[in-house]
């Protein structure tokens, strides 16, 4: 599979996806070094604009902070609307050992969405960025499962990971790891990503990381996969395809009569499916989920063409 975007991060891409991809974890040092879309810099110009505010920006100390903590109200056109990140306020938790979370960079980062858009045509999956701040000798998230593959890219200092075993079967759920989900998964990996390292997590294995040396920084490639929910959603809309009813009936003759041609409808569709096409449905739904490229037009170009004479104008 010709892959040229993960394979900036992998190398051979066909050798990922054979040996590793829904596999094992692995650890990758790319010759040029793994590429982020963003960077420290590119942190530092997103909350430097003023606007950038929660539900984007989280901050972690063993437990979610509230936001209080991270964030100040301003005053606009007489109101005073809050969760605007505050840049003093999430330094100074930093230095206190807390981690920042930067959620969903490609929903307002425009290099990043490109970066994602190429990946998920070449995967087949709708794909999410985050990015981590850690300082060093601290834990970032507590031991957790994520649904989804996670290709890690460290941008800054160094982090140490600990990946554990994934799920023993279809009954597990994403999130933290507790007491009450029984014996501790095993540890299979411990390995530290300096600048430009690469970790590939499959989905479902439980892991956690700590800051290493200076301060961390590192952008998580989050690659979702279906479920069933999404299963059913795929075959409620292909059932759905072409359907013309009347949404009310009136009588129990017009409703049993429009009952049978639904039934009718319904089976013929699933006469027409077959598992790989759900699957492959509910995955391009999931696609065309991701945030879409901006408009191509700018204000400057439409300022520029408002000054241009139209060709039925004189000169």
């Amino acid at each position: 599979m010709y892959a040229p975007t993960l394979a900036q991060w992998v190398g051979d891409s066909e050798e990922f996806l054979t040996s590793y991809w829904n596999k094992r974890p692995g650890v990758f040092h790319p010759a040029e070094g793994g590429y982020s879309s963003f960077t420290l810099a590119d942190l530092d110009q997103a909350i430097s604009t003023g606007f950038f505010r929660e539900p984007y920006v989280e901050m972690w100390d063993g437990d979610k902070l509230p936001n209080r903590k991270f964030t100040s109200a301003r005053n606009v056109a007489r109101s005073t609307p809050g969760g605007f990140a505050d840049v003093r306020k999430i330094h100074d938790l930093l230095d206190k050992g807390a981690t920042l979370l930067l959620r969903c960079v490609d929903q307002w980062h425009a290099p990043t969405r490109g970066l994602l858009a190429a990946l998920a045509a070449e995967l087949g999956r709708h794909i999410e960025a985050f990015f981590f701040v850690t300082p060093a000798g601290r834990q970032g998230l507590p031991l957790h499962r994520d649904d989804a593959d996670v290709l890690v890219v460290q941008v800054a200092g160094s982090k140490t990971w600990h990946l554990h075993e994934g799920p023993a079967d279809e009954n597990w759920h994403a999130g933290r790891v507790t007491e009450q989900d029984g014996p501790p998964p095993a540890e299979i990996l411990r390995t530290t990503l300096h600048v430009g390292d690469v970790l590939y997590v499959p989905r479902g294995f439980a892991h956690w990381a700590s800051g290493d040396e200076g301060l961390s920084a590192h952008l998580s490639l989050t690659v979702r996969e279906v479920g069933t929910p999404d299963l059913v959603d795929a075959l409620h809309a292909r059932l759905a395809e072409e359907l013309a009813l009347p949404e009310r009936p009136l009588g129990q003759e017009a409703l049993t009569r429009t009952a049978a041609r639904l039934i009718a409808h319904a089976t013929a569709r699933l006469a027409e499916l077959t598992p790989d096409e759900l699957v492959d449905r509910a995955r391009t739904h999931g696609i065309a989920g991701m945030p879409s490229a901006p408009h191509a037009g700018s204000f400057t170009e439409l300022a520029a063409r408002s000054m241009t004479p139209q060709a039925n104008e004189p000169a």
